[in-house]
């Protein structure tokens, strides 16, 4: 269906969850602006190590929607070819610290049917020929063939092509942009420098900002939101192709021929200065790099190219946060951990409630009001956030 005047939808946020929603309105027929304080993808996105999974123990709900979450990424990778070459499904191993078992992780995965293999030394050369069988605990190792990894911002750079290609509009460096409330609903977006821009809704997705930008509302979200850092290697000389999460270091590829390292040790080593700013110690660095080098097969000798520091969204509960925002009207949200895995998802199915006016039951645990301090039951709000109409 053509429309000729198409709802104006405003998304603050220019990481993986902005760009998704917006992506996804601008397919379904809204009229899109994304905003963004900086570049796109320069905040967490940009330093995420985009594991892309539904591994370990979860909840039955969070469990589904993250297997959705690589359902949209496969389909993602057939309609787009070009993605194989930021966009992989070439498997992930993990294995246990000393002293631990990752046995009763095992046998979870294979009571939901996720695909999980067991991988004792003797057969990481055959199943995933770039780890160091030597590195596994002695117990052995967990294979998910089923897992992968993605670059955030060429995936970003794609959806915002895709966005814009459907008449979105995109401003870049906008400065700290908020919502503009009046009377109770969101009516547009305040840039950094004043200026207003109208819109019928308003998605906030700003990543570890949502908490804050909702405060300054009277919006309370509890926030569980650490400082962190990832390292990016120079380029290395063998090919590494399978996701690694080991006791001391976490390790994907990248498109060009490095890697992507982090920890939780190395994240709890961060200072955080008394102005927000964040230091990481060089031991740390080197520590990651040494680590990584003993998980690899052959020890290759990595060095840093940069680090990529800040603070990474997780609400108090570790669970998503998404859709409207009960106390005030055309307003809605995404905050989230694992932006990675849920980008595509989440966008689309916030995308389709605005879009429809019907809120998804599968998001429906993940709604603002269970913390109890912003309620609203499972329905339309009258008066306030009515369908976009579509094409």
């Amino acid at each position: 269906m053509s429309i000729t005047q198409p709802t104006h939808v405003a998304v603050i946020g220019g990481g993986i969850l902005g760009a998704s929603t917006a992506a996804h309105l601008a397919r379904g027929g809204a009229q899109v602006t994304l905003v963004t304080a900086g570049s796109l993808g320069d905040g967490a996105s940009g330093r995420s190590i985009a594991w892309l999974n539904s591994s370990g123990d979860r909840s039955a709900e969070y469990h589904y929607l993250r297997l959705l979450g690589l359902d949209r990424y496969r389909t993602w990778s057939v309609r787009h070819p070009e993605s194989r070459e930021y966009l992989r499904f070439d498997g992930a191993m993990k294995w246990a610290a000393q002293g631990e078992t990752f046995g009763t992780t095992f046998a979870f995965e294979r009571a939901g049917g996720y695909d999980a293999i067991w991988v004792d030394r003797a057969d990481v050369a055959e199943i995933a020929p770039d780890v160091d069988p030597d590195a596994l605990a002695d117990e052995g190792a967990i294979f998910n063939p089923g897992e992968g990894w993605v670059s955030l911002p060429d995936l970003i750079a794609a959806l915002v092509d895709e966005a814009v290609a459907h008449g979105a509009r995109v401003v870049e460096h906008a400065g700290d942009a908020r919502v503009d409330v009046q009377d109770g609903e969101a009516t547009g977006v305040i840039l950094g420098d004043g200026k207003r821009l109208p819109a019928d809704r308003v998605v906030l997705a700003t990543g570890a900002a949502v908490p804050a930008h909702l405060a300054a509302l009277g919006v309370m979200v509890p926030d569980a939101t650490p400082a962190a850092f990832v390292l990016f290697t120079d380029p290395v000389d063998v090919e590494v192709k399978t996701v690694l999460n080991t006791p001391r270091v976490a390790v994907r590829p990248t498109p060009d021929g490095r890697l992507v390292l982090d920890a939780d040790w190395a994240e709890k080593s961060i200072v955080v200065g008394d102005d927000g700013s964040l230091t990481v110690p060089e031991e740390s660095v080197q520590g990651l790099l040494d680590e990584a080098s003993k998980v690899l097969a052959g020890n290759p000798r990595l060095t840093a190219q940069r680090v990529g520091a800040g603070l990474k969204p997780i609400p108090g509960d570790g669970d998503p946060v998404v859709g409207a925002v009960p106390s005030i009207g055309n307003l809605f949200t995404l905050f989230t951990h694992s932006g990675a895995t849920l980008g595509l998802i989440l966008g689309e199915l916030l995308a389709e409630e605005i879009l429809t006016g019907s809120p998804s039951p599968v998001l429906r645990t993940f709604r603002l009001d269970r913390f109890g301090a912003d309620t609203a039951p499972e329905t339309v709000p009258t008066g306030a956030w009515a369908p976009v109409p579509q094409r």
